[in-house]
C-alpha cells in the first residue's frame, strides 16, 4: 500500500510591517471573503538546541491556534515545500533597493449586484 506524503505549504505574509513566514497543513481559500486559511501551523522542535527567537515569538502567538485567516493582500507568496523549515519574522526594509520591499496594489470588490 503506497503511503501518502503530507503536504506542506510555506505561506510569507505581511503583518504591522513585519514579513511572516510560517509553515502550514493546510492552505485554502477562507469562508470569509478577501482571506486565506492556514490550518495545522508547524513549528520546529521544541527540543532543539538552537533558540530562534523570533520562532518562539510565532509559537507564543500562534500557539493554540488551529486555524487562522490572513487578507489575501498580506499574502506575499505560497509555496509547496518538501520539508517544513524554521517559522520566522523578519523586517520589511523600506529602502528602494532592498528585495523584501513589496507594493500592494490588488482591490477587492465584490461584484455589482444585477438589477431586478
Amino acid at each position: 500500500m503506497a503511503t501518502t506524503k503530507k503536504r506542506v505549504y510555506r505561506v510569507l505574509f505581511m503583518n504591522e510591517g513585519k514579513g511572516y513566514e510560517v509553515y502550514a497543513r493546510h492552505v485554502r481559500q477562507g469562508e470569509l471573503f478577501g482571506f486565506i486559511e492556514l490550518e495545522e501551523l508547524l513549528f520546529g522542535e521544541k527540543s532543539s538546541i538552537v533558540l530562534d527567537p523570533s520562532e518562539d515569538k510565532l509559537r507564543a502567538e500562534f500557539g493554540g491556534v488551529r486555524r487562522t485567516q490572513i487578507p489575501i493582500h498580506a499574502v506575499i507568496r505560497v509555496d509547496e515545500v518538501e520539508k517544513e523549515g524554521n517559522a520566522k519574522i523578519v523586517t520589511l526594509s523600506s529602502k528602494p533597493e532592498a528585495p523584501s520591499t513589496v507594493a500592494t496594489t490588488l482591490s477587492l470588490t465584490r461584484p455589482p449586484k444585477k438589477p431586478e
